[in-house]
């Protein structure tokens, strides 16, 4: 299956239903975790290429194009193993990682916004946020964190800004990966388990958890809203970590394949650089 075959079998489309989607299914593949840590090493050399060439453009002043990635979940749900495996795959010179905790009094005196904009990548890069101005109108409506008119202004102003960003030349792939309650408690559990993971443990975690129904109905609203033709929503079972991570991997080649950055010609004469390099 192609990068762009994972692409539409994951989207959010008409009458997409959180709720019907297995967080242990595999869509669209049917290898084992064997299979996916082999196709997810395959698939690293054509993203590194890929990106490669993107970033190339950029410092020749050539690249108009950027890839944005959005990263969405529940506590737990894998995260940090995407922007590990997957996006810390390539070279990190062309990589924009954000990761969006609380605002600030600063951050919450201006619009929700105000904080993000800078951070989208620049010609060039593979931006990632992990977390984003998604939690604005997720904990910001399961937690009441704003008033109920100013969430729903939140999800046309969204709307705006990524059309925006998607016109100067940001191809935007959001994602949320999708876990079980059973999963996340297992997944938490063996933080407390292990001293290694002891610092990965929020107790706040919990106190989400109890919230489950809320947040999915959060994210239901979410994928009604803000799912557009510039900035589909993708969402990926996560029980499988393996999957997850294929999925993502897929997903960013889908955009840089869209892209089709191409190597920078050279903007002096080889040849006369090749006898000169030769006689120094």
């Amino acid at each position: 299956m192609n990068a762009h075959a994972w692409s539409q079998i994951l989207q959010v489309g008409d009458g997409f239903r959180l709720a019907d989607v297995d967080p242990s299914s595999t869509p669209g593949y049917h290898g084992k975790k064997a299979d996916g840590a082999r196709d997810l090493a395959s698939g690293l050399d054509e993203l590194n290429d890929l990106q490669e060439r993107l970033f190339a453009e950029s410092r020749v002043g050539v690249a108009k194009d950027s890839v944005l990635l959005i990263l969405q979940a529940m506590d737990s749900a894998g995260k940090g193993g995407i922007v590990r495996h997957v996006v810390g795959g390539v070279d990190p010179q062309g990589v924009a990682l954000t990761a969006f905790k609380a605002p600030t009094d600063e951050e919450r005196a201006h619009d929700f916004l105000w904080r993000v904009a800078p951070r989208l990548p620049q010609p060039g890069y593979i931006g990632v946020f992990d977390r984003s101005h998604y939690e604005d109108v997720l904990i910001g409506r399961v937690r009441s964190l704003a008033p109920a008119d100013e969430i729903e202004r939140r999800y046309d102003a969204i709307n705006d800004f990524e059309a925006q960003a998607a016109a100067a030349g940001t191809r935007i792939v959001k994602v949320m990966l999708h876990i079980s309650p059973d999963e996340q408690k297992s997944r938490l559990m063996e933080r407390l388990d292990r001293p290694d993971k002891h610092w990965k443990y929020n107790p706040g975690d919990v106190d989400e958890r109890l919230l489950w129904d809320r947040y999915m109905a959060a994210y239901q609203t979410v994928f009604e809203r803000t799912s557009t033709s510039v900035a589909p929503w993708h969402v990926i079972p996560a029980n499988h970590k393996w999957y997850a991570r294929l999925a993502v991997q897929e997903l960013l080649l889908a955009a840089l394949q869209g892209i089709d950055p191409q190597w920078p010609a050279a903007d002096f004469d080889i040849a006369a650089e090749k006898k000169r390099l030769a006689a120094s």
